[in-house]
């Protein structure tokens, strides 16, 4: 029973710490790209939209098959006045009732529909291809999201680090203050200026560690993890990318956008428009076959000789000949949307040089930061160690001696928050090119 109850209790000590371990999940940054791509709903989306357009496309391709009908119908009827006079001649005298089998089939063939088909084909195909790389691009923008959010709780928690050594040294200067202060060499108050300082600290400690509640859930949601999922994650940036020259990343911008590919397929779309609104003026001409059966002998299965099956074979050419006058301005008005495709894609290319231009300025810029922090880091690094020895020898202040280290661990957390920019400006400049990777 002692054993029993030992167990228990070592059980749910363990607990907790079992069910946490088995909430906390370790995430390179690949892995989480993959792990949104895999769990997107906006792909989901996507992708049935792809499957929607390729059903277009198929059922486009089944409208150039030919035409086939049938049909079979029974009529009975009644007939009251059976005897018809003409006046002088022998009267016609009918059947009180009469029965009749009739049926159909026909095929029929277009053989030259002005290109119509062909254009229409043409154009869902395009507008399938439009799709994909809708969908192209919305994979490249919830691989940005992951990359974004990735970073975000990679900052954060490099700041917690900082704040926690920050919180360590505060704690060593505290006790030595108060051994000085029991030595009589400073104050209560400066004693007092240590402790509000570890305080301040310790809000920016909680104020962090919800920031990173926050961003934690943010990237579960978007990976598709359970919510309470803890985030282990990996140092994204421990090779920053030499940036090349600005025209090689406009002219894979020029070359990889799925906006401007997009507007590329369309024209083509615009213009198969345009063609097929030509082909309103041009003749059509189609094939058919027709079969007819006619029993009105009013038996299912007719007697011999009382029943036709007349075939017909024939072909026939139509032509809306006024489509030479009605149809020009329908011309004018496909022509008007075509040109509206290219002004856009101009707009929309000098949207994407700008767009390149700043995101490699500010990678440029991110990178220069980090250059300028680390020495900021020295600096500050040998002030701080200066300070304290003044502190030690009573020749400084603890408010001097406070700020001193203040500067140091803000220098620190700069530092760690600009490497994390530069690592998401580099990915925002690739981004920006229609790559996501390189």
């Amino acid at each position: 029973m002692i054993q029993n109850t030992l167990k228990l209790s070592i059980l749910a000590l363990l607990l907790p710490g079992m069910l946490y371990a088995q909430n906390v999940r370790k995430l390179s940054l690949p892995e989480a790209v993959q792990l949104g791509l895999e769990n997107s709903k906006n792909l989901k989306l996507s992708q049935n939209r792809i499957d929607r357009a390729v059903a277009q496309l198929k059922t486009v391709k089944d409208e150039k098959l030919p035409t086939a009908s049938a049909s079979f119908a029974y009529n009975h009827a009644e007939i009251p006045t059976s005897t018809f006079d003409f006046g002088g001649a022998d009267p016609l005298r009918l059947p009180k009732r009469s029965d009749a089998f009739i049926g159909t089939a026909a095929v029929q063939e277009l053989v030259y529909g002005g290109g119509k088909f062909r254009l229409a084909e043409e154009s869902t195909r395009l507008l399938t291809e439009v799709a994909k790389l809708d969908a192209d691009k919305s994979a490249k923008d919830v691989s940005y999201a992951v990359i974004n959010t990735y970073y975000a709780l990679h900052k954060i928690t490099q700041s917690k680090k900082v704040i926690a050594q920050n919180l360590e040294a505060i704690a060593s200067q505290l006790k030595q203050a108060q051994r000085f202060f029991e030595q009589g060499i400073v104050t209560k108050n400066d004693v007092l200026r240590f402790q509000l300082q570890q305080a301040n600290v310790t809000l920016s400690q909680m104020e962090a560690e919800n920031n990173r509640k926050v961003i934690n859930y943010n990237l579960d949601v978007l990976l598709g993890l359970p919510e309470q999922t803890e985030l282990e994650i990996a140092n994204p940036d421990e090779s920053l990318a030499t940036p090349q020259q600005l025209d090689a990343y406009l002219q894979m911008g020029l070359a990889n956008r799925q906006e401007l590919r997009s507007l590329d397929l369309q024209n083509k779309v615009a213009e198969n428009n345009i063609k097929n609104v030509k082909a309103n003026v041009l003749p059509t001409v189609g094939v058919g076959a027709n079969l007819y059966y006619v029993n009105p002998s009013g038996k299912f299965i007719p007697p011999a000789n009382q029943y036709i099956v007349p075939m017909t074979v024939g072909a026939n050419v139509s032509w809306n000949i006024g489509a030479l006058w009605n149809n020009k301005n329908k011309v004018s008005e496909a022509r008007i949307q075509q040109k509206e495709v290219t002004l856009t894609k101009d707009l929309q290319l000098d949207q994407v040089k700008t767009e390149i231009n700043k995101n490699y300025q500010d990678y440029q810029l991110a990178l220069a930061r980090i250059k300028v922090l680390e020495t900021s880091i020295q600096q500050a690094s040998e002030n701080d160690r200066l300070l304290e020895s003044k502190y030690r020898n009573n020749v400084a202040s603890a408010i001097d001696r406070i700020d001193a280290e203040t500067l140091l661990y803000q220098s620190k957390i700069n530092l760690e928050i600009a490497k994390a920019d530069a690592g998401l400006a580099y990915y925002t400049l690739l981004n920006s090119t229609g790559k996501i990777s390189q």
